[in-house]
């Protein structure tokens, strides 16, 4: 919370007229007597404002109800929390004598007034004499009133205090003493008007003193100097660079308007250089610049103010143009001839330095010497490079000279720069410069060496241990011939060869077979030592590259098949270890010539022949020789089993042959299909004779025309009802006649009455007639104690079934078929059971474990048939 003490300072009367327009001086109330600093300054009444300096002026217009007004000037001072206050009072003026106001009139009037003088001007730094009178203010109200003028603000009372000063009684303003127009351009300064008793009846009156500006600085450069660089052959008109100068004296005037010139140019030659007059841009003017005759230029460089007429002030300047380097010299050899010497079969050695001379700047891409071999270096064995501290060639030699090839070398080097030519403008092409190098070649006695010095042997796969695959020598290069050199091959290498100490022959010490352990990769460097007489030694590689060979057979992947009635030809695929080209494509053959008239074999492709029987070869089982040739004519014998079965699947045969013999007749596939529904019936009737025994035999007639009646067909897979009754199973038909069995204890008997009056006894061949007692159409059954195996049954009703089949094949309209053939379509999956049909060999008696592989239709029969 701020507290402010507020204490009531003064009061102070102002005489008004009774009526006040707007902004009408009111009077000026001393602040700084109350309060030395007054942050705020605010008036009680809005019909007043104070400004600053303690002038009230009113901000409307004003009338005096009452003789009397008053208000409050409120001060406050922030900082130090002090509060001050001021009363104004306004009472309206009485008549005044001229006397006490030299006025002529009772009544203020306002009249064309002189308050408002035009600026004042005053000359910079004049010379007097002084006090100078440069100005005078008068109001008209001194017409009425005796008015005292003053004045304040910057050269009065403020800094520079003391400059300008105004007579009280007359208002004229003097200078006390010169002014310098760039430290003080202008005044700004406010006159008062007021009466003896501090009435004020003008505003007061801001007034401009304009200091008029006088020549009095002479231009200067912004910079004490001025660098600049420009490339050597710059074409004319190229600006190098821009001098800037400053003027203080008052701009836009000729004290300010400036003027350039160069005053002269160092060295003292043809003008380099052009500066223009008003902008300061300086430029080439000799078309060509060479920094090799001049490096630098120094300019004198002026500047004058007065738009650069002889009166006017001026400034020098210096400007340094450095001429930069461009590559525009070509290098060029100290010598043009060098001779030099090395040793034969040295390497990575120096044997020669070279040196040029370049005018370009040192250090520079454009001197820096890059250096080649034209001529002389067809092998490469020299190589130079460049010593970037010294800028020389250093020619050395990579690749061991021979003294009885050559005993000398002569090479030439030509020398360019890192950087491109930059020729100056009509200048002639520059040419390389080269020089010859006489390389002399001293002999050393050296060992022998081999020729080639790596020799390649092939040697083909599982090759006889000792074969000689090839001849390995050195020569004595000062001899030139192979007299007197051994050779051996150092240990701790692969040991698959030897070389003759003498001759140098190659020989192999191991069967070289790809797939055997380090060989797999089929290549071995053997280093071959050769040794003169003076001991000196030479060196060669061999390389042993073992190729592949026919070393394996073809051999037919698989060999055991089995061929259907469709006798499908069946694909026969070899394979041999062998690669390319000792391996496919493959021949076949078949050397058995009695089974190659019943088989052929046509080709597929380069690994694969079908083999396939001819159209008459029988069913059976044949073992077929088959020779496969390779591509490198070795062949592989083999041996194909194919089982040739009369079959569907090949799942059917199971490993035995299904053919018949030449004087049976081959059953169709309705034939078959009656079998297989005639063995159903009769293994139904077995499971019931063998699981229903009673005390006796039922015997009933059974006529020809109802057997059709003894299979029904059931299209519904669901199960049956329960029988109730375990002890008997009855044979239904619609006639009236047939069979049971009836089941007493452990015992079954079971007997079928033909139609014609033939008993199972009477197929068996004995004399006794059980089923001639048997009246005609009687129906009467008979007991009978006797039992008959499966084998007897099979005999039974085997000839039966074969007489329908043979009388279905004879009719062509198919009448007897009817009754007992049923069509099925083949759904192309076999029977897991196997064949149940008549052909089947049942020799066992009461064989019934191919009821564990019926197919699931048969399942709920086979389930009832042996419940117990």
């Amino acid at each position: 919370v701020l507290s402010l003490c507020c204490d009531a300072c003064k009061k102070v009367i102002f005489h008004v007229p009774s009526e006040l327009e707007a902004d009408t001086l009111v009077g000026r109330v001393d602040l700084k007597e109350c309060l030395q600093s007054a942050e705020f300054i605010s008036s009680s009444d809005g019909n007043f404002k104070v400004l600053d300096d303690g002038s009230v002026y009113t901000t409307s217009a004003l009338s005096l109800s009452s003789e009397k007004k008053t208000f409050t000037i409120l001060l406050k001072d922030i900082q130090e929390q002090v509060q001050k206050k001021i009363h104004v009072s306004l009472v309206e003026e009485a008549k005044k004598t001229l006397k006490t106001r030299h006025a002529r009139d009772t009544v203020l009037k306002r009249t064309k007034r002189r308050w408002g003088p035009i600026p004042s001007v005053m000359i910079e730094n004049s010379l007097g004499p002084f006090p100078l009178q440069i100005q005078q203010v008068q109001s008209d109200t001194a017409q009425n009133y005796t008015i005292y003028y003053s004045a304040s603000g910057p050269g009065i009372d403020q800094d520079p205090k003391g400059l300008f000063y105004i007579e009280r009684e007359t208002g004229n303003i003097f200078a006390t003493r010169a002014v310098d127009r760039e430290q003080y351009p202008s005044f700004q300064i406010i006159c008062f008007a007021t009466t003896p008793d501090g009435y004020s009846p003008e505003v007061p009156l801001v007034h401009t003193i304009r200091i008029e500006d006088d020549n009095d600085n002479a231009p200067h450069f912004t910079q004490d100097l001025f660098e600049f660089c420009v490339p050597e052959n710059s074409r004319p008109g190229v600006v190098v660079g821009k001098v800037i100068a400053e003027d203080r004296d008052e701009p836009y005037t000729l004290h300010t308007t400036l003027k350039y010139r160069i005053v002269s140019q160092t060295p003292p030659i043809t003008p380099a250089f052009s500066l223009h007059g008003d902008t300061g841009v300086i430029s080439v003017l000799l078309p060509q610049l060479d920094r090799e005759l001049v490096p630098s230029y120094t300019l004198l460089v002026e500047v004058r103010d007065m738009a650069g007429q002889p009166f006017g002030l001026c400034t020098t300047g210096t400007v340094v143009i450095k001429i930069e380097d461009t590559n525009d010299n070509a290098p060029s050899f100290k010598q043009l001839q060098y001779e030099t010497r090395v040793e034969e079969n040295r390497v990575s050695v120096e044997i020669l330095r070279v040196s040029v001379v370049d005018l370009d700047e040192p250090g520079s891409p454009g001197s820096g010497a890059v250096y080649e071999i034209i001529r002389g270096n067809d092998d490469q064995a020299f190589e130079i490079t460049t010593d970037k501290n010294t800028n020389e060639g250093i020619l050395c030699v990579v690749k061991g000279l021979d003294y009885e090839t050559a005993k000398q070398r002569v090479l030439v080097i030509g020398v360019n720069n890192e950087a491109p030519y930059l020729l100056a403008p009509h200048s002639q092409q520059l040419s390389q410069s080269t020089c010859s190098v006489t390389v002399h070649v001293l002999d050393v006695d050296e060992g022998p060496v081999f020729k080639p010095c790596l020799l390649r042997l092939d040697v083909k796969e599982c090759e006889d241990i000792g074969t000689a695959i090839g001849r390995y020598v050195a020569e004595d290069p000062e001899t030139g011939n192979s007299e007197g050199i051994r050779y051996r091959i150092p240990p701790g290498q692969c040991n698959w060869i030897n070389i003759d100490d003498k001759s140098g022959e190659v020989r192999t010490v191991r069967v070289l077979d790809r797939d055997i352990g380090e060989m797999r990769r089929g290549q071995c460097n053997v280093t071959v030592l050769a040794i003169d007489r003076n001991g000196k030694t030479g060196t060669g590689t061999i390389q042993v590259c073992i190729v592949p060979g026919n070393k394996n057979f073809p051999r037919i992947m698989q060999t055991d098949y089995i061929m259907c009635r469709d006798r499908k030809p069946i694909c026969l695929t070899a394979q041999d270890e062998d690669e390319a080209p000792y391996s496919a494509p493959f021949v076949y053959r078949i050397t058995d010539q009695r089974l190659a008239s019943m088989w052929k074999l046509t080709p597929h492709d380069d690994n694969s022949w079908y083999l396939s029987p001819k159209s008459d070869t029988p069913y059976g089982i044949y073992e077929i020789p088959v020779s496969v040739i390779d591509n490198g004519g070795k062949i592989g014998e083999n041996t194909v089993r194919v089982n040739l079965c009369d079959c569907v699947t090949p799942t059917e045969c199971d490993g035995r042959t299904r053919q018949l013999s030449g004087g049976n007749v081959t059953l169709g596939l309705w034939a078959i299909l009656a079998m297989i529904l005639g063995s159903l019936l009769l293994l139904l009737i077995l499971i019931t004779i063998c699981g229903c025994c009673g005390a006796g035999v039922m015997h009933r007639q059974v006529t020809d025309d109802c057997a059709n009646h003894n299979l029904i067909i059931s299209n519904t897979e669901a199960p049956g009802e329960e029988v109730m009754d375990h002890n008997i199973i009855p044979l239904q038909n619609t006639c009236g006649q047939g069979g049971y069995g009836v089941k007493t204890g452990e015992q079954q008997t079971f007997e079928v009455v033909k139609g014609r009056g033939h008993t199972l006894e009477s197929v068996k061949g004995g004399g006794h007639q059980t089923l001639g007692s048997v009246k005609e159409g009687g129906g009467q059954p008979m007991m009978d104690t006797c039992r008959y195996s499966y084998s007897e049954w099979h005999n039974f009703t085997h000839p039966r079934l074969g007489e329908k089949v043979h009388l279905c094949r004879q009719d062509e309209e198919q009448k007897h078929s009817e009754d007992y053939l049923l069509s099925y379509n083949y759904e192309g999956k076999g029977s897991l059971a196997g064949s149940v049909g008549c052909c089947s060999d049942q020799h066992e008696e009461e064989a019934l474990d191919f009821l564990d592989q019926l197919e699931p239709k048969f399942r709920t029969l086979a389930e009832t048939c042996i419940k117990r």
